[in-house]
């Protein structure tokens, strides 16, 4: 059986939003590829140990929903994924932003090596 992009996506998305809701940096990052390029809304940063400082920033009870809006199969190990994804607060109107990101299996795991946030509009 063949999985598609979306199952990719969603696979390795579901456990990205669960640690963002969950306020937990480190697992955020762990799904992140050592050489990961990451541009949330401040100065990119690259891998892991970036993600990780840039989700500690963010304030507690910050949640994420995210829709696949399209998908590409680039290579048998690379997915790309555009995404609109709602942050919420606890204390401000949410923050809804266009992601997009590449996913590479890493032998059995698919990881994130490219994020990217815009805000359009």
């Amino acid at each position: 059986m063949t999985i598609t992009e979306t199952e990719i996506l969603r696979s390795v998305l579901d456990q990205w939003r669960s640690a963002v809701d969950a306020h937990e940096p480190g697992r955020v990052a762990s799904y992140f590829t050592d050489d990961a390029i990451f541009q949330g809304l401040h100065p990119y940063g690259v891998g892991p140990a970036a993600v990780a400082e840039y989700y500690d920033s963010q304030p507690i009870g910050m949640t994420a929903a995210y829709d696949i809006r399209e998908t590409r199969r680039l290579t048998d190990d690379l997915v790309l994924g555009y995404l609109s994804v709602d942050f919420a607060f606890t204390d401000r109107p949410v923050v809804t932003v266009n992601l997009s990101v590449i996913v590479r299996r890493l032998g059995e795991r698919w990881l994130i090596s490219h994020y990217q946030v815009s805000r359009l509009g």
